[in-house]
């Protein structure tokens, strides 16, 4: 079983696809859009809007519809200042949901958490991939989890945590940090016998960047994708739209600047794009598309 998404805009070195548990591939041909599903009450931008697993359900069908490739199901809130979540909370969160939307669709759903009890447990219900913010760092055991479930991993980068990564950020050059932070923890993911074939990396837009951080990744995500792995870039209703157009807008209304931060990302080689408004940024990949293949 192969699953395609929408056409890749440019060509590259890149695997042909991504391996799944159960001998799947996710293929890499296309542009593969991830919804987003946050189960909190206090994430950035949606939070407290699916208040039920059958809320969770619904809205994945619905996102399926419109064309996403990918659910992204997430039970603690990862914006800046945010404070941890107790397991016991996240996992009530986050496993319902799970089970909600594998009831409905077969589509691929990604847990995104750091702790390995709670990706153990969404995979049993029925999750496919690890979305993990820590890239690995913060849970010792989710290494071994995410080798033995035999799903892939997205390795986030992020400075500090989430309490505290955009107190005064800085890099001596952001994009070589990145790319040196890849390159350890793909050797750590080797040193724990975790496939190649089951990476992707995601420099962590908003975590840790300033303003000029985040605008020279999505300008050159061709030197992370240089590293082998597929890219993926999360720029959805980010605060840095609003630092370059100031306005009092709630953030679920910065759909401008998401769409035109998922249409350079795909136009500089990332390989999924993780967004809120699936619809929207459907429509706007496939009139690219349509206008590279004229």
């Amino acid at each position: 079983m192969t699953i395609t998404g929408h056409k890749r805009s440019i060509a590259d070195n890149l695997p042909e696809d991504i391996s799944l548990a159960r001998g799947r591939k996710l293929s890499l041909a296309r542009t593969l859009i991830m919804g987003i599903i946050n189960v909190t009450p206090d994430s950035f931008s949606d939070g407290g809007s699916i208040a039920t697993p059958f809320d969770a359900g619904e809205v994945a069908i619905q996102m399926e519809k419109k064309g996403a490739d990918i659910i992204d199901i997430g039970g603690e809130s990862s914006r800046p200042g945010a404070d941890p979540v107790p397991l016991d909370e996240e996992f009530r969160r986050v496993i319902p949901a799970i089970k909600a939307i594998r009831k409905e669709t077969n589509i691929l759903i990604s847990i995104d958490t750091y702790k390995a009890e709670i990706a153990s447990a969404a995979i049993e219900a029925g999750a496919d991939i690890v979305n993990d913010i820590s890239a690995l760092r913060f849970d010792s055991k989710m290494a071994e989890v995410v080798n033995s479930k035999d799903v892939p991993v997205v390795l986030m980068h992020m400075l500090g945590t989430p309490r505290d990564m955009q107190k005064n950020p800085v890099y001596e050059n952001c994009l070589n940090d990145i790319v040196d932070f890849f390159k350890d923890r793909i050797a750590y993911c080797e040193k724990h016998d975790i496939k190649r074939q089951k990476i992707i990396l995601d420099p962590g837009i908003g975590f840790g960047k300033r303003l000029t951080d985040n605008l020279e990744i999505l300008s050159n995500i061709s030197s992370i994708k240089a590293l082998g792995f597929p890219v993926l870039i999360g720029a959805s209703r980010k605060s840095f739209i609003n630092m370059i157009n100031p306005s009092d807008k709630e953030s679920n209304e910065r759909l401008g600047g998401s769409i035109a931060a998922a249409i350079a990302a795909v136009l500089n080689g990332a390989s999924i794009i993780r967004v809120h408004d699936v619809e929207e940024t459907v429509e706007a990949v496939k009139v690219l598309e349509a206008i590279r293949e004229s």
